[in-house]
Order: C-alpha cells, then structure tokens, then sequence
C-alpha cells in the first residue's frame, strides 16, 4: 500500500465558472488558473501522483504548455489514472476535503463522487468528500479563494 497527500489552492475571480469535482456549480466567481482550476481534482492528482512516485501535477501538466489551457481537470485525473495502472497501482481509498467560505456544497458532493469514482475507475463507495469553511478566517473566508485536501490510498492491482 502507497499513502499520498494533495493540496491544492486558487484564487477567486469574476468572469469564470466555478467547477469542482468536476461539477460546474453556479457562483458569482469562479477559481483561477491555467486550467479550469479544479481545486479538488488537482489535488486528487498530486496526492495520486505523489503516493505512487511520479512527482506532481505541475511536473506532468505544467502551466506553461498552452495546450492545457482552460483544459478540463477531469482530463488531467483520467491522465494520471492510466499512470497508475502503468505502475499497476489504484485507488483503493481516498478522501478529500474543499475549504470554501461560499458557495454551499452538500447538493454537489454526490455528482462529485460520481465524477472521480468514474475517471479513476473505482466504486464510489470507496471515496468520500466533504466540504468546510474557515468561519470566516483567512484568505479562504473572506472568499478570496477555495482549497483542497486529498489523502489517498493506493494499491496494487492484480497482474
């Protein structure tokens, strides 16, 4: 077993959708990056890549290729996916945590699981995602961004 730890944080700004888990969720702002700025898939990946040896996510999708630009994260997660089963490696559990002031995520979170259970090909069942605020503190609580956590657990496949 691999255990791997991701974190991933954007600002906030006007004029872009937020998305997270994959999940357009309607806001006044959205997160901003070269990506579509996924905060939790991204860290889903580096936790992934980290666990399993192969660096992070910046290393394999670095923000200087303008081919990435405004990709969907769930692109990049499918992406390390298949570089696990190279190493014959998959998830066996994860769990995740959004830091978010605002929006409200709980209608989301389901569509979230379906999404990263789907492009990691595992069961639902085994990924969990919950989401909390700062009460108000911080760059995360006067909602000049959002965050994430990802602990993962990886295993091996059998050849």
């Amino acid at each position: 077993m691999r255990i791997g730890h991701g974190y991933d944080v954007h600002a906030l700004v006007t004029d872009r959708k937020l998305v997270l888990g994959g999940v357009h969720v309607p806001f006044d702002k959205g997160l901003d990056g070269h990506s579509d700025a996924d905060v939790l898939i991204h860290a889903v990946c580096d936790a992934c890549l980290g666990a399993a040896g192969l660096g992070d996510i910046g290393q394999h999708f670095p923000d200087s290729d303008d081919s990435l630009k405004n990709i969907d994260s769930r692109l990049l997660l499918r992406k390390v996916e298949l570089l696990l089963r190279k190493q014959d490696l998959q998830v066996g559990n994860l769990d995740c945590t959004i830091l978010a002031q605002a929006p409200k995520l709980s209608t989301y979170i389901d569509q979230m699981k379906l999404n990263l259970a789907a492009d990691l090909q595992v069961p639902a069942e085994n990924l969990n995602i919950k989401a909390t605020t700062t009460e108000g503190l911080g760059f995360i609580g006067e909602q000049n961004g959002m965050a994430a956590h990802a602990v993962v657990l990886l295993t091996e496949t059998s050849k």
